[in-house]
């Protein structure tokens, strides 16, 4: 199964070179490097990962990662380092997407039962 993931802060032109550094098929690679192109992104596609750079202004990532968890309650949110730069991007997205590969997120309890509350408390 194919999984998307969005990089934050990569330029379009790069993701063909970040992806065969990357050398994972099973991925297909969205790129963006705004807040907008965040919400486009989640609007166009079932996106499982996105991975925030280094180099994004602190309030530009908080808004993004408002936007991914208003967007998805599945997807996962990782931010890179500032200290090993571009060149850490790669490394760091392949070492996570390694840690993930087993994780499948399920509805938890938890979740099935606030789905249920706010169900009730917005009936007429």
């Amino acid at each position: 199964m194919v999984k998307r993931v969005l990089l934050v802060g990569l330029l379009p032109k790069l993701v063909d070179d970040f992806h065969k550094r990357l050398d994972r098929p099973d991925i297909e690679l969205l790129s963006g490097t705004g807040v907008e192109e965040v919400r486009a992104a989640f609007a166009q596609a079932d996106i499982e990962h996105v991975f925030l750079g280094g180099g994004l202004d602190l309030r530009a990532r908080l808004e993004m990662i408002r936007v991914v968890f208003e967007s998805s309650d599945k997807a996962t949110v990782h931010l890179k380092d500032h200290l090993s730069g571009p060149e850490g991007f790669v490394p760091f997205v392949r070492a996570v997407l390694g840690g993930l590969d087993d994780y499948e997120p399920r509805e938890s309890s938890r979740a099935v039962l606030r789905a249920q509350r706010r169900d009730l408390l917005t009936e007429d």
